[in-house]
C-alpha cells in the first residue's frame, strides 16, 4: 500500500450506532460493517442515515473513506470537493482530497491538494510519492528527510523502496516491523510480492499463507497467490484461484474486479486481450506491457511498438519490453538503430547491480550480446540460466542458434529436436538452422527431406542455396547436385550450372574411390540430362562409358 489510509480527519472513531429495532431486525452498527471491511453496506448504511436527515460532517467523511477503500476514487473526489467548497470547512480534509487524486492519477491536482493542508506527517508521506511521480530527486530527499522512524512513514519508504525495484530493501523494512508488531498480518502480503518480484515464488507463497490463515477472502492476497501459481504451474492453476475469489463474492472482491479481469487474461495467453486490455492501459500499468506482449505473440510488432514508443521505461520490465519490441523491429525492416537501441535497453538492465544475477537479467546481456553476434559471451550467460528453461521453446530455440553459431552442430541439432512449438518449427530460422546443422554433421538428407516439406516460396529457394552451398563445402555431392538441379530449373543462372556440374564431378569421383554405390551414377545421369548446356553431352558420355566398362546398366 503506497499511503497510510486516509482516514476521517474528525473523530477519532466510528460513530455511536445505535441499536434501533424495525419489524424485529437490528440495523448493523458502522463500526462493524468497517470492522469485516464491507464497505458497500457500510455507503449503504450511511446513506441510508443521509435521506432519514441524520447526516453530518462525519457521516460525510465515512462515506468518502468507503468508497476511498472501495475503490470507487471519482465518488470519493466528489465527496471530498464539495466538503472543501463549504463554509468553515476542516483544512485536513484537504489531504484526504489529495490522496484520491493520487490514486486516480490527478498528480498535479495532488500536489495543490496537500500543499494546501496543515502540516501533517501523512502530508509529508503523500508529498514523498508525488516527488517520486514526479522524478524530482532533489525534492523527493527534502521528504525523505522529514520521514520518521514510526510504523506508517518507514512503510511509506518501503513502497518507494519497492517501485524503484529495491525489493530487498522493502523486505528488510517490513520484517523489521513485523518483529514489533506480529499482528499486522498485512505485511505478509507486501513481503510476499516483494519476494514474487525478486523471482521466489515459493517463498512468497509460504509467506501469503500466514495472512490467507486469517482473511481467507482478501482479494489482493488471493490475486498474488494466483499469480504465484502462474509461475511456478500454469494458467490453469492460476485461473482456478481467481475463481475461487470470484465465487465468494468477498466484498474485497469489487475492489479488485479490473485487476482479476486483466490476470485472466494473462493466464489466458492473451485469450480477450483486445477487448479487455484497452481499456485498462490507464489504470493498471501492466495492461499496456501485456497489450504489447499479445501484439508480440500476434507478430503484429508495428502495433507493439506504437503502444509502447513514448512508454518512458522506469522497472526492469518496461526496459526489456522496449528492448524486445525494437530488436524485433529492427529485424522485420533491417533497421541497424532500432537493432542498437534495443541493444542498449538490454545492456542497461543486465548490467545494472539490481538485476545483473537475476534470470532475466542474465537473459538481457546474452540478448546483447546476441545482437552484438559476440556468440562466445552469449554461450556464457545461456549456459548459467540453462536449467531453468530445459522445456521452454523460446529459450532453446536462441541457444540452438548460439551453439550453431559458435560450430557445435552436434548440440545444436539436439536442442533444436526439443523444440515443440509448431509457429517455431515453420519458422524459415529455425529451418535454415536446422538444415546447416544437419548438414554439418553428415546428414544431409534430412537437410533435403526439410526443403521437400516446404511450399514454394522464396524461403523454399533461399533453403535450397544454403543447402547446394553446404552440402558443396562438406563433400555431400549427392544432395548438393539435386539442390543445384532444382535451382537452375527456376532460375538458368550459369553458376547453378556449374555448381551442379562441379558437385555431379564429385559424386562420380566418389563412386570410382568406392564411397558412394556404383547405381547412384544412374542419378546423377538423370539430373544431368534436365540441363541444355551443351557441356552435358560431354559429360554424359564419359559417365556411360564408365558405366559401361563397369557392367553398369544405365
Amino acid at each position: 500500500m503506497m499511503l497510510s489510509r486516509a482516514k476521517p480527519a474528525v473523530g477519532a472513531g466510528t460513530q455511536p450506532a445505535v441499536e434501533k429495532k424495525k419489524k424485529g431486525k437490528t440495523i448493523p452498527k458502522l463500526e462493524d460493517l468497517l470492522s469485516n471491511r464491507d464497505y458497500t453496506g457500510a455507503i449503504t448504511y450511511l446513506e441510508f442515515q443521509r435521506h432519514a436527515g441524520e447526516g453530518n460532517e462525519e457521516t460525510d467523511l465515512w462515506m468518502a473513506y468507503c468508497a476511498f477503500h472501495l475503490g470507487d476514487y471519482k465518488r470519493a473526489m466528489e465527496e471530498y470537493e464539495a466538503m472543501t467548497k463549504r463554509d468553515g470547512c476542516n483544512p485536513d480534509v484537504w489531504v484526504n482530497l489529495a490522496c484520491v487524486y493520487f490514486f486516480l492519477g490527478m498528480y498535479s491536482e495532488a500536489d495543490a491538494a496537500a500543499l494546501k493542508a496543515p502540516k501533517s506527517r501523512l502530508q509529508n508521506r503523500l508529498l514523498f510519492h508525488l516527488s517520486h511521480k514526479f522524478s524530482d530527486e532533489k525534492r523527493l530527499m527534502g521528504y525523505h528527510q522529514n520521514l520518521q522512524d514510526i510504523v506508517e512513514d518507514q512503510l511509506s519508504l518501503a513502497s518507494i523502496h519497492y517501485m524503484r525495484s529495491h525489493y530487498q530493501e522493502a523486505i528488510d523494512i517490513y520484517k523489521r516491523i513485523l518483529l514489533d508488531n506480529r499482528d499486522y498480518l498485512a505485511l505478509n502480503v507486501y513481503v510476499a510480492l516483494c519476494y514474487y518480484k525478486l523471482d521466489y515464488y515459493d517463498v512468497s507463497q509460504e509467506v501469503l499463507a500466514v495472512y490467507l490463515q486469517h482473511f481467507t477472502d482478501s482479494a489482493t492476497a488471493i490475486n498474488l497467490k494466483a499469480c504465484n501459481h502462474f509461475r511456478l504451474y500454469n494458467g490453469k492453476a492460476a485461473e482456478m484461484e481467481l475463481k475461487n475469489l470470484q465465487e465468494m463474492a468477498s466484498p474485497s472482491f469489487e475492489f479488485a474486479k479490473e485487476l482479476v479481469k486483466h490476470n485472466l487474461v494473462v493466464f489466458r495467453a492473451g485469450d480477450g486481450a483486445l477487448q479487455v486490455l484497452p481499456p485498462l492501459i490507464d489504470v493498471i500499468p501492466e495492461a499496456r506491457l501485456n497489450l504489447v506482449i499479445y501484439y508480440l505473440r500476434q507478430d503484429d510488432v508495428q502495433e507493439a511498438y506504437n503502444l509502447i514508443k513514448d512508454l518512458e521505461p522506469t522497472t526492469p520490465q518496461e526496459y526489456i519490453l522496449k528492448g524486445v519490441v525494437n530488436a524485433a523491429l529492427g529485424q522485420d525492416q533491417g533497421s541497424v538503430e532500432h537493432v542498437k537501441i534495443a541493444q542498449q535497453y538490454f545492456q542497461l538492465v543486465g548490467g545494472s547491480a539490481s538485476e545483473c544475477d537475476t534470470i532475466p537479467g542474465r537473459q538481457c546481456m546474452a540478448s546483447c550480446f546476441f545482437l552484438l553476434k559476440q556468440f562466445e559471451d552469449v554461450l556464457i550467460y545461456l549456459n548459467s540460466i540453462k536449467s531453468y528453461f530445459y522445456n521452454d521453446d523460446g529459450f532453446n530455440f536462441n541457444y540452438a542458434q548460439t551453439k550453431a553459431a559458435i560450430g557445435n552442430y552436434k548440440e545444436a541439432e539436439e536442442i533444436f529436436l526439443l523444440i515443440q512449438s509448431e509457429k517455431l518449427k515453420n519458422d524459415f530460422v529455425y529451418a535454415s538452422w536446422l538444415a546447416r546443422c544437419y548438414i554439418m554433421n553428415r546428414k544431409a538428407r534430412l537437410a533435403w527431406e526439410l526443403y521437400l516439406k516446404m511450399d514454394t516460396s522464396g524461403e523454399s529457394f533461399s533453403l535450397l542455396q544454403l543447402i547446394a552451398n553446404d552440402c558443396y563445402k562438406m563433400g555431400q555431392f549427392f544432395y548438393a547436385a539435386k539442390a543445384f538441379d532444382v535451382l537452375e530449373r527456376l532460375d538458368p543462372n550459369p553458376e547453378y550450372w556449374e555448381g551442379k556440374r562441379g558437385a555431379c564431378v564429385g559424386i562420380f569421383q566418389m563412386i570410382i574411390a568406392g564411397h558412394e554405390p556404383k547405381e547412384t551414377l544412374r542419378d546423377v545421369i538423370q539430373l544431368l540430362r534436365n540441363t541444355g548446356n551443351p557441356q552435358v553431352e560431354y559429360f554424359l558420355r564419359i559417365l556411360k562409358k564408365w558405366a559401361k566398362d563397369n557392367r553398369l546398366p544405365v
